[in-house]
């Protein structure tokens, strides 16, 4: 069962056993750059619903390890032409706010919110949080 944070004083992470089916552990808090530094390396992220933070922990989780990557061979086609330009940490703000604005089917929002993404570039100034960038013509 999530633990319900009524004040910041009272808050902490509770072991992720705690989490419920779908790894829900808490709910309520402040989205801070500390708090979410101490809640990643635990397995726990925010994520909002109706201006809550909710703090969750599924398990599984989804890890991506860039060392194991592979690009298929009709990608590598595609690469190889030179139409694209891959670059990381230029525009984290842009990308950040792209991803904030896309429409996604079947959902009426984002959990990027203004205060995620003023949270989110501050990691990144601090060289946390690191943004992957595709440009085709100039354009992102």
């Amino acid at each position: 069962m999530p633990l319900v944070c009524f004040s910041e004083s009272d808050f902490y992470f509770p072991p992720l056993h705690a989490a419920d089916d779908e790894g829900l552990l808490v709910i309520g808090g402040q989205v801070t750059p500390e708090r979410v530094l101490e809640a990643y390396p635990k397995g726990i992220f925010p994520w909002y619903s109706d201006d809550i933070p909710l703090w969750w922990s599924p398990d599984p989780r989804f890890v991506l390890f860039p060392a194991d990557l592979h690009i298929s061979r009709s990608m590598q086609k595609v690469l190889q032409k030179g139409n694209f330009e891959f670059c990381t940490n230029t525009s984290f703000s842009a990308v950040i706010e792209a991803c904030a604005t896309v429409p996604r089917h079947g959902q009426d929002g984002t959990w990027i919110t203004p205060e995620m993404q003023e949270v989110y570039t501050e990691l990144h100034r601090r060289g946390f949080a690191h943004s992957a960038e595709t440009w085709q013509d100039g354009k992102l």
